[in-house]
Order: C-alpha cells, then sequence, then structure tokens
C-alpha cells in the first residue's frame, strides 16, 4: 500500500507543480517571427500586383506598320517602363531609347523632345491609314496601326480571349 500511495503522490505533486493556474503565453520571438513573416507575404502581394498592373504603354510592345515600308517596333528593355524604339522611316532606321510617361513614350531624336502617342488613323494625317482605330503617332504624318481586332491603342492584345474555332470544318472549293 505504501508504493501505491508514494506513486500517487508523486503524480499529484506532478500535477500540482506544472498547473499553476497561468494562461500560456507564446514567447514574445514566435510572435514577432510570426508578424514578420505576415508582413512578409503583405510585400510580396503588393509586388505581384504592382508587376501584374502594366502600363498602357506596355500594349505597344511590336511592331506597328506605316505606310510606304515605313515601321516602329518596339520593345521592354528590362526596366519597368522602359523601351527600345526602332523607327524605319524612307532614309533608313535609326533607334532610340524610350520611357513611358502616362499615356505616351517620351524620346530624343536628333536633339528634339518627341513622344510617341495613341492615335486614330484620321489622327496621324496619312490617308492610307484613314479609318483604323489602333495606331500609334510620333507626328502629323508619321503614323503607324496594326489590326488586332478590336483593341484599343493602349490595351494589350494578349490580354483579349482568342476567338472561339467554329463547330464547323471549312468547306472545301
Amino acid at each position: 500500500m505504501k508504493i501505491r500511495t508514494g506513486a500517487g503522490m508523486a503524480a499529484m505533486l506532478l500535477m500540482v507543480a506544472c498547473a499553476r493556474g497561468e494562461d500560456a503565453k507564446p514567447i514574445e520571438n514566435a510572435m514577432v517571427a510570426d508578424n514578420a513573416a505576415a508582413d512578409a507575404v503583405d510585400d510580396i502581394d503588393a509586388a505581384d500586383n504592382a508587376a501584374s498592373s502594366g502600363l498602357p504603354t506596355d500594349g505597344w510592345i511590336g511592331k506597328w506598320i506605316g505606310v510606304e515600308g515605313l515601321v516602329l517596333d518596339i520593345q521592354p528593355t528590362g526596366d519597368r517602363g522602359h523601351y527600345m524604339l526602332s523607327v524605319t522611316l524612307l532614309d533608313g532606321t535609326k533607334s532610340y531609347e524610350g520611357v513611358a510617361d502616362g499615356d505616351m513614350i517620351r524620346f530624343t531624336r536628333n536633339g528634339r523632345p518627341e513622344s510617341v502617342r495613341a492615335a486614330t488613323g484620321d489622327q496621324t494625317g496619312l490617308k492610307w491609314l484613314a479609318g483604323k482605330s489602333n495606331c500609334l503617332m510620333i507626328q502629323q504624318g508619321e503614323g503607324f496601326c496594326r489590326d488586332d481586332a478590336g483593341t484599343p491603342p493602349g490595351e494589350n492584345p494578349a490580354a483579349q480571349p482568342a476567338a472561339q474555332p467554329t463547330a464547323e470544318p471549312a468547306a472545301r472549293p
């Protein structure tokens, strides 16, 4: 009997010693680590949102065709809002570094400030582009368009839904 009483007393003392009636509190460093991890997740989400929200000028990336062999090719340089502009005119192709500024790309050509901006074919002043809606222009008479079915200037054509295939095969002649 004495052994049981001793074992019971030891168990009771152990329970009394461990249970002081206080609420268990997490270690302060653990809370700081949890808060830091939550802040890091918020920072990553903010960076992802900023990266996914492109500039209006990002939709202009690619080739734009003018009249008589004129071409404007806009390519990103890797830095947000910075582009390499290749302008092919009658006297050849020249490249310029451009920077997004709102709804235009600013660059310097022959020591003069210029800009690429969204326009309609009518606004370019070129009768061959009249009636087109998806165009860019540098100055009057220097316009470039592309046929991105229904994509207004400044919007990224890659973001548009793809055309759905027809259910019937094409008829053979």
